[in-house]
């Protein structure tokens, strides 16, 4: 063991021992949280990419910029039970009780009071969904204008207060279309007055065009920016940083297994590096240390960010995954897939769509598809080694 502290993170959301790689994501968020405090409101961001980038990473950073800013900021996770509803209004809540207020602005208050008062909440156990209610009255149609009131009331409120408003928004794929709608429309009339609420959100690949296709203007609206794999010099110092506190280093040939190993990505390389640490003799971390790891390192993965996906799923989903393996390159299409399965692309398009729902495949473009988790595919081979029988026979 090198040292009894592991600077490596590897988690859910955790914050590596040095953020390789995002500092411009960071300081162009902070530009614009700065001019919309300044009544020069900036679209708000999506973010966008697969598990394991460092997407949560990203939202706590520009939250601790929000703090340091004295921004007002709520972050909401969306869950695939999906509570969103209740959540917005939770935080509106908390805005509302945060901001002091003089007599004279007393009537915006009491107007997004009685807002928040007219949506009311709850949530059906029995098939985990949320609805809404405006008085005694249902009010899926209304829900737009609802929300669309609230955010205005509430924008109107910070803007006589001095304050600026930030939304955290994480796994923002699982937001239901409608409410959606909602949110883009609210987004949309307080742009227009100039008022100041950002939103900063990340989600799965497939926003992109859930977002365009529930509101056409939604490109308008939002920024959306790419978070992927880190280069190579930023990977290579997401490496070796965290070390240099410790006195550690690294050979060339070390640093190469870990990028080859990994791939770059960020998750893969906190648990890798973090095995690595933890089981290393000698200050300097040679080839031979990374082989040693890596078993372990796999094993973890296997059992947490791999299994916590795939147990979710049913035989019918993992056999469509396997057949996507079977492909023998990825992005793979429906076609293959149905040919492999022996089935119909209509027979088999359900299936595609509940493991889109679930957040474990994406559409990467027209009857294309992908897992959303990186190196997928190489775990579920390793769960079914016939798939690597079966790939084999066909080279």
């Amino acid at each position: 063991m090198i040292n009894m502290i592991n600077p490596y993170t590897p988690g859910s959301g955790r914050k590596p021992g040095y953020l390789a790689g995002r500092f411009p994501i960071i300081q162009e968020a902070k530009r614009c949280i700065l001019s919309t405090m300044n009544l020069f409101p900036e679209r708000s961001i999506a973010y966008y990419g697969l598990r394991g980038v460092g997407k949560t990473v990203l939202l706590n950073e520009i939250e601790d910029a929000a703090d340091e800013l004295n921004a007002l900021y709520e972050h909401i996770e969306i869950k695939e039970n999906n509570t969103f509803l209740k959540d917005i209004s939770l935080a509106c809540q908390h805005f509302l009780s945060s901001m002091s207020f003089k007599e004279n602005f007393k009537d915006k208050f009491d107007r997004m009071r009685n807002v928040l008062t007219r949506i009311n909440i709850s949530w059906n156990m029995e098939d985990n969904s949320v609805s809404a209610q405006m008085s005694d009255k249902p009010i899926i149609y209304g829900l737009s204008n609802d929300f669309t009131d609230l955010f205005v009331s509430l924008g109107r409120v910070a803007k006589s207060t001095g304050n600026t408003i930030c939304f955290f928004i994480d796994e923002v794929q699982y937001i239901k279309n409608e409410q959606l709608e909602a949110l883009l429309m609210a987004l949309h009339r307080v742009n227009q007055l100039a008022l100041p609420i950002i939103v900063f959100c990340a989600g799965l690949p497939k926003i992109l065009k859930t977002f365009g296709d529930v509101k056409t203007y939604s490109e308008r609206l939002f920024m959306y920016v790419p978070i992927d794999s880190l280069g190579e010099e930023d990977a290579i110092k997401a490496i070796v940083e965290p070390a240099k506190k410790f006195g550690a280093i690294y050979t060339t040939e070390a640093i190469n297994e870990i990028l080859k190993n990994t791939g770059c990505y960020p998750y893969f390389i906190q648990e890798l590096c973090s095995n690595i640490w933890r089981m290393g003799t000698s200050d300097t971390i040679d080839v031979q240390d990374v082989i040693n790891a890596i078993p372990e390192a796999t094993k973890n993965l296997d059992d947490s960010f791999f299994k916590v996906r795939f147990e979710r799923c049913t035989e019918l989903e993992k056999n469509f995954m396997y057949a996507m393996v079977k492909c023998g390159e990825l992005p793979c299409t429906m076609a293959n897939v149905s040919s492999i399965m022996k089935r119909s692309v209509s027979q088999i398009s359900p299936i595609r769509a509940t493991l889109i729902n679930k957040g474990v495949i994406y559409s990467t473009g027209y009857g294309e598809i992908d897992f959303t988790v990186p190196k997928f595919d190489e775990f579920l081979i390793r769960q079914n080694p016939e798939i690597q029988e079966y790939l084999n026979k066909i080279i």
